[in-house]
């Protein structure tokens, strides 16, 4: 099996957590078993200051993005100010070649520059939505999600959602399960759906409402298969419709329709990785009620069939076992141990 190299592009006054969230992912938190190769890279020369006081050496110029399947900007200095021309050539050629581009919070900024965004659709920190619009009118701003993906491009929120968008791109590389012992590894919830909200405007105090809405939730996990409607949990729940619908989007940032996509998307991709589930099957457990349902969705969110999907990761599977048949997965024991 062949490494997947990840470019992890740094820069003077750079935030520590910024840099660590890819690093972390893919290097630190990831099984060695997973093949990925992090590389952080500079544009500048010398050591870097971060905004926490101390300096970085780093090894690497952009020579790395040479390589890399994958390039990440895990944030921007400022908004106001231009990335360096050098920096935007090198994204530029990647990309062409056939790179994945991330930028992570104000690394939204970065991929703008290059005018790879124009006509496509980004996201970014809250916060500064306004004004990267106004700086890039030609991108399709959205503010209202976690993290977006556009033929190649792909963009977050700040801080946490950047957790997430890296968790989304390790399950995108090597399936749910890989990212879900990371997620554990990290202590955090191992999904977030990237059309989640940034934030939720007027969070609702902990409440025996909020409790039973919780449970509720747990409970329709586990049991995808039934036709849940707004109507029958709302009645379980023991609210009005509307008032259910308010708590659900005030306690997930989506709605009702969105989060039983998601939920049953996931289940979907699970069992498609660590079962022998027909398609029928995997579609009438995961509640899309036909194979052709189950299709229309798969491929809408993630550009490929469940039979592609499944080929794709029992391939990966059984390159990843071949070598280590008379050794102990000793990373495995490490994260659940």
């Amino acid at each position: 099996m062949q490494p997947h190299r990840i470019a992890v592009v740094a820069f003077d006054q750079i935030s520590p957590f910024h840099l660590s969230v890819p690093c972390v992912v893919f290097g630190d938190a990831a099984p060695r078993a997973q093949g990925f190769i992090v590389d952080v890279c500079a544009a500048e020369a010398g050591p870097l200051h971060t905004t926490a006081g101390f300096d970085l050496q780093i090894a690497h110029g952009l020579e790395a993005l040479q390589q890399a399947q994958t390039v990440i900007v895990p944030s921007w200095r400022n908004g106001d100010e231009a990335p360096p021309a050098a920096l935007l050539d090198a994204l530029v050629t990647a990309y062409e070649r056939g790179a994945r581009l991330v930028g992570l919070c104000l690394g939204a900024y970065v991929l703008a520059a290059t005018g790879l965004l124009d006509g496509r659709s980004a996201t970014t920190h809250w916060a500064w939505v306004e004004h990267f619009s106004k700086r890039f009118p030609a991108v399709k701003v959205n503010a209202d999600v976690l993290y977006l993906d556009d033929d190649n491009l792909l963009t977050s929120a700040g801080t946490a959602a950047a957790l997430d968008c890296c968790l989304y791109l390790l399950r995108a590389q090597r399936g749910a399960e890989a990212a879900n012992k990371v997620a554990r590894h990290l202590v955090m919830s191992p999904h977030r759906q990237g059309g989640q909200a940034q934030f939720i405007e007027q969070p609702i105090p902990m409440s025996r409402r909020d409790s039973r809405l919780g449970e509720l939730l747990d409970w329709t996990r586990a049991s995808l298969h039934l036709p849940h409607t707004l109507d029958s949990l709302a009645e379980k729940a023991l609210m009005g419709r509307r008032t259910f619908s308010r708590h659900f989007r005030q306690h997930t940032g989506s709605t009702l329709g969105s989060w039983l996509l998601a939920e049953r998307l996931a289940l979907s991709q699970r069992l498609l990785e660590s079962t022998d589930q027909s398609i029928e099957a995997i579609a009438s457990l995961a509640g899309f009620g036909s194979p052709v349902s189950l299709r229309q969705h798969f491929g809408k969110t993630l550009g490929v069939s469940p039979s592609q999907y499944r080929q794709s990761f029992r391939g990966y599977a059984l390159a990843r076992k071949a070598p280590s048949a008379a050794a102990p997965d000793t990373d495995h024991q490490a994260l659940t141990g």
